[in-house]
């Protein structure tokens, strides 16, 4: 049990996540403020409730997430250096930078991508304005980043390469296996997109295409963070979740309203 995982690193993690549970709430009751007024409690004791049930589901999400990753050669290679205080670190500026680059593109693609389904009769847009303010886009982005990439790509998206690994010849490098890396990035990222309906039906109907909006809004961010995760390590896609969420809920709503 005691190496099971690298615990100092689950700890770091699961601290960090639990800060981007909390900083994402203002954002999340804005979106769900007819629902938390329904609560038959206050609205400390359900702040309270959220943060621990949210908390106990990343701390098991990240358990076994750490356990499949170390088993199919995933991982957070610039934190778990940082922590075996190793000198033969990677180029984190570089990294730094392409990963936050590419995250500012995918937020211009998924802004400009929904301005097309607007276009084509689309009953929701990013375009409406009806978006909480911009600080609170700002702290939601660490939710995003963190807790999504430690959701749908450490966990979720390492799973299906893990599971989908027990079907391949035992002399075959996984991470070589492009078609086991692909599947579990769409995989993932398609699933990802759908679990966004429920949100959504909440506001308009789910017509065709809005699920199609869904799964491609989702999915332009969702298989360049699974092949960052990939390629990169899961810091890198965490660097472009977090920088493409500055863009759609801090920078783009800021210019919506001085539009």
């Amino acid at each position: 049990m005691k190496n099971i995982i690298n615990w100092k690193l689950y700890m770091v993690l699961l601290s960090v996540s639990i800060i981007a549970i909390i900083a994402v709430l203002p954002y999340a009751f804005t979106l769900a403020g007819d629902v938390v007024k329904q609560v038959p409690f206050s609205l400390s004791i359900f702040i309270l409730i959220t943060i621990i049930q949210s908390s106990i589901l990343f701390a098991i999400v990240l358990f076994f997430g750490l356990i499949l990753s170390k088993k199919v050669g995933l991982g957070l290679p610039i934190i778990e250096d940082f922590l075996s205080k190793k000198n033969a670190r990677p180029d984190i500026k570089s990294i730094v930078k392409t990963s936050a680059l590419i995250g500012v593109a995918v937020g211009i693609a998924i802004i400009l991508t929904d301005l097309l389904f607007a276009k084509l009769g689309g009953s929701i847009s990013l375009w409406s304005g009806q978006m909480p303010p911009a600080w609170m886009g700002f702290f939601a982005s660490f939710y995003g980043g963190i807790n999504e990439e430690i959701l749908l790509r450490l966990f979720f998206m390492t799973f299906l390469i893990w599971l989908f690994s027990k079907f391949k010849k035992a002399d075959v490098n996984i991470l070589n296996n492009n078609p086991i890396m692909w599947s579990a990035i769409i995989i993932a990222t398609v699933i990802f997109g759908l679990g966004h309906l429920p949100i959504t039906g909440s506001v308009t109907d789910l017509t065709p295409l809005v699920v199609i909006r869904a799964i491609v809004l989702n999915g332009i961010g969702g298989i360049i963070f699974g092949w960052l995760y990939w390629k990169k390590g899961l810091e890198s896609a965490i660097i472009a979740h977090f920088s493409a969420d500055i863009v759609l809920h801090t920078i783009f709503p800021s210019l919506l309203f001085l539009i």
